[in-house]
């Protein structure tokens, strides 16, 4: 079948080839920190107000040239913005659901909330630095570990010199929390 029949759904709003965020959980809200709000609001504008009107400045052009049919630019075009617009959609509804949690108001606490930034140790010693961050920040290379992720579910409301314990799909673990901070208030 052509693909000019078939019809796009709302399913497809985050193919675009970009990391996926995970979906919220159903009865929650979507946590997320001022920066990472910034962050998806910034992006959001640049494709509202620098990205989309030059594709359709390209499309405009390409489709006045005649046939479309064998025209690169104006299929490459027409493709780059349903790309774009489906990223709109996606980002439109993650602010939109959004719930800015600054971790500045629990600056100076030992108890681990989200936006904490805990140091935690292994068994065997090992130790690890995490950020607990919105499921639309996360990134895992950076520390940055979604408040979803079940080491932050495990470690969640303990405090500083506890021991908690991380079921995972090899075992149990026991994670000793060496430290808690949180940025200082007005800090970025």
């Amino acid at each position: 079948m052509n693909k000019a029949f078939v019809k796009e759904t709302d399913n497809d709003d985050d193919e675009d080839g970009a990391p996926q965020a995970p979906p919220i959980p159903p009865g929650s809200k979507n946590y997320i920190t001022p920066a990472g709000y910034q962050r998806i609001k910034d992006e959001l504008l640049q494709l509202i107000d620098v990205e989309r009107p030059e594709v359709v400045k390209v499309v405009h052009w390409a489709a006045s040239n005649g046939d479309r049919s064998e025209n690169g630019d104006y299929i490459y075009g027409k493709r780059r913005l349903r790309e774009i617009d489906r990223r709109i959609r996606f980002l439109t509804k993650r602010l939109d659901l959004a719930a800015v949690v600054d971790p500045s108001v629990h600056h100076g606490s030992d108890q681990i909330f989200f936006g904490a930034t805990v140091t935690y140790s292994k068994p065997d010693g090992e130790e690890h630095t995490i950020t607990i961050v919105g499921i639309d920040e996360f990134d895992p290379l950076h520390g940055k570990i979604s408040w979803i992720a079940p080491v932050a579910r495990a470690i969640t409301k303990a405090r500083e010199g506890d021991t908690v314990t991380l079921r995972t799909p090899t075992g149990v673990e026991e994670l000793e929390i060496l430290a808690v901070s949180y940025p200082a208030p007005g800090a970025a």
